[in-house]
């Protein structure tokens, strides 16, 4: 069952200003942060952009089972098995498989994790109140849990380093068809199985590492069925020989990355057999989705940018802790939307220097966010009442 702490610290208002004070720094360093970002992030996915329909009205389809020297220094598209005649074997542990492109070791320990919460409360006088509960449950990781940083390590102490790391043992020579792949492409490759361990594994373990089998898998601790912190598991993995599409610059028997004259390399793999048009189309996919990523990425920075900014004038209000509510609500909404209009701004001027048909869009939209945040601020201007 998992444990809970809770703890309930307050903080005056003098002690709050000075932190939102120091907040502000943080804040603009953000806010500058995100204006490079941004506009790197435009740059990229045009550069990408254009450098992939460069690279989809180049290459040429060609057949896996020979090279053919009139396609040197050719992008060329190809789908065929990789295989490998090679064994990969498992030095330390002594595992194998014959045939297979990698084999991989995964090593989890069964250890203790932090999660936390918080809920604050305004007190009147500036002051505030905030609820910390801190929950303990225990979960298999790959990676050591460090407990000496719990804000309750007592009964909570986890063992610390793995004796054992995680590791990928790849072939040295993988072909598909008359071709050599070079370690580029057969990174890419990674649609993997489970290898359960047998008997025969068991007999080349490490000495005194204290493992059995349980489940095929090594496993080091009393009951597998009700594993104890500090419990250790060693999974394996492979990846078999298995239909791949490659997109590459074919040189000698191999491939290499092709250089677009816009800037960026193309080097594509999927597994099975696709077409080339379908992976380019995958690709400008990927492009999309991470250039809208980034472009989120760099609104949030500035978002918090604004809010840590803005944020000394809620503090100063909360001495009454309504009107400290409602001008952080206020401030929030005003950030919001500054942040929004200086993105859309920073993104349109990157476009126009980049593709200026749609930067000047993006420029309008920006310039109309900008007036209506002007009219909203003028709607709650009050109107001073004439002489008498």
């Amino acid at each position: 069952m998992p444990d809970s702490f809770t703890d309930i610290t307050s903080q005056g208002w003098l002690s709050r200003i000075g932190q939102a004070i120091t907040g502000v720094l943080v804040g603009l360093v953000l806010v500058l942060v995100a204006f490079p970002l941004l506009w790197w992030n435009e740059g990229r996915a045009v550069r990408t952009a254009r450098s992939l329909q460069e690279g989809a009205s180049a290459v040429i389809s060609v057949q896996f089972d020979r090279v053919d020297a009139a396609n040197e220094g050719k992008l060329v598209h190809l789908c065929g098995e990789a295989t490998t005649s090679e064994t990969v074997s498992d030095p330390e542990f002594g595992v194998s498989a014959p045939s297979a492109i990698k084999l991989v070791r995964n090593v989890e320990m069964y250890q203790w994790q932090e999660e936390k919460k918080s809920q604050e409360k305004s007190k009147l006088g500036g002051g505030k109140e905030t609820t910390t509960t801190y929950t303990y449950n225990t979960q298999w990781s790959g990676r050591p849990v460090d407990s000496s940083s719990f804000k309750h390590p007592e009964g909570h102490a986890n063992p610390g380093s793995f004796p054992f790391e995680s590791r990928t043992i790849t072939a040295g020579t993988v072909t598909v068809g008359g071709f050599t792949l070079s370690p580029d492409l057969i990174a890419k490759i990674d649609t993997r199985e489970a290898r359960p361990v047998g008997e025969s594994d068991a007999d080349a373990l490490p000495a005194g590492s204290n493992l059995t089998m349980a489940g095929g898998v090594f496993y080091r601790g009393e009951n597998p069925s009700v594993p104890k912190v500090g419990d250790l598991r060693v999974k394996f993995e492979i990846v078999k020989p298995q239909v791949v599409s490659i997109v590459a610059v074919q040189r000698g028997n191999s491939f290499e990355a092709y250089q677009a004259r816009a800037g960026n390399s193309i080097l594509l793999l999927q597994a099975g057999t696709v077409s080339a048009d379908s992976m380019f189309k995958a690709a400008e996919r990927e492009n999309t989705m991470l250039t809208w990523l980034l472009r989120a990425g760099g609104f949030l920075m500035m978002l918090v940018g604004l809010v840590l900014v803005f944020r000394p004038i809620a503090v100063f209000g909360s001495v009454i802790p309504f009107l400290g509510s409602l001008l952080g609500a206020g401030l929030g909404a005003f950030a919001f939307f500054v942040a929004t209009s200086l993105s859309l701004l920073t993104i349109a001027l990157a476009w126009i220097a980049y593709r200026p048909l749609v930067g000047i869009g993006l420029l309008v939209v920006a310039g109309g966010a900008f007036v209506l945040l002007t009219r909203m601020r003028k709607k709650h201007v009050p109107v001073p009442a004439p002489a008498k």
